[in-house]
């Protein structure tokens, strides 16, 4: 077989992943990646839901025809769950979503291939609720070890592999020298679950985070950035749609006050 001829060309990619309706998040995002410069921009999913604005931010998101956007966990759970199984966040993005909402949403996959050399994921490549770079345990969220992230990577021969879900900033880079790259939470810095296990995740400050991925005589590099905006004013929105938690988070980027 011929060995797999390395690209070479050169690219910058902007990483978006869990908007969750934050549209002030994604606007502060978007002028940064503005001043900044990138070839593309790429949406990783879990866009819409939460007590925000999901309905103008899915009208934003679906004039991006130049994007590439993948469908998260919650994308999913719109489209599928009854009402009964919808949490609290699914359940007023959907009260909130025209029919029009639903269509593009069912035209978005949680995994695909891009630019020869890029897999991008919500959650890792075989499904869209599993951390690729953290690992749950009866403990808590902790940093995958380098065999976990081996395993689910599996035979995918991307440079550069994108994921999102956990909210958690990560870059990690493989024996074979892939890149994977975790760009955080545009929209929610901080939250708490308790299925399977108990966990939190907490950013430690209420900025929008995204990252700039750049593709260097055929290396692939990346830099986490946050980016401030007026979280304030989400916070006290998703105070008056009944939800302390996200006030909290979004005011301070820790799960609890």
């Amino acid at each position: 077989m011929a060995p797999r001829t390395v690209d070479e060309t050169p690219m910058r990619l902007a990483l978006l992943s869990d908007i969750h309706g934050n549209l002030p998040a994604l606007e502060a995002v978007l002028a940064d990646v503005a001043r900044r410069g990138a070839d593309a921009i790429v949406n990783l999913g879990d866009s819409l839901s939460g007590p925000l604005l999901p309905r103008q931010t899915a009208e934003l998101l679906m004039l991006r025809h130049d994007w590439t956007q993948l469908a998260g966990n919650h994308e999913r759970q719109l489209l599928e769950d009854p009402p009964q199984r919808r949490s609290a966040s699914d359940a007023y993005a959907h009260e909130q979503l025209p029919m029009a909402v639903f269509a593009w949403l069912r035209t978005l996959r949680h995994c695909q291939a891009y630019a020869g050399d890029v897999l991008l994921c919500h959650g890792t490549p075989r499904s869209d609720t599993e951390p690729l770079l953290d690992t749950l345990t009866p403990q808590g969220l902790r940093r995958a070890r380098a065999a976990e992230i081996a395993e689910r990577v599996g035979a995918s021969s991307a440079r550069l592999i994108a994921c999102g879900h956990t909210h958690l900033p990560r870059l990690a880079r493989t024996a074979s020298g892939q890149l994977i790259v975790n760009p955080g939470s545009v929209g929610l810095p901080a939250y708490a679950e308790d299925r399977p296990h108990a966990y939190v995740v907490e950013n430690g400050a209420p900025d929008a985070r995204y990252a700039l991925a750049e593709r260097r005589a055929g290396v692939w590099q990346a830099e986490l950035i946050a980016v401030p905006y007026d979280h304030e004013a989400m916070a006290r929105l998703a105070a008056r749609n009944g939800r302390p938690d996200w006030a909290i988070a979004l005011r301070s980027g820790y799960a609890r006050s």
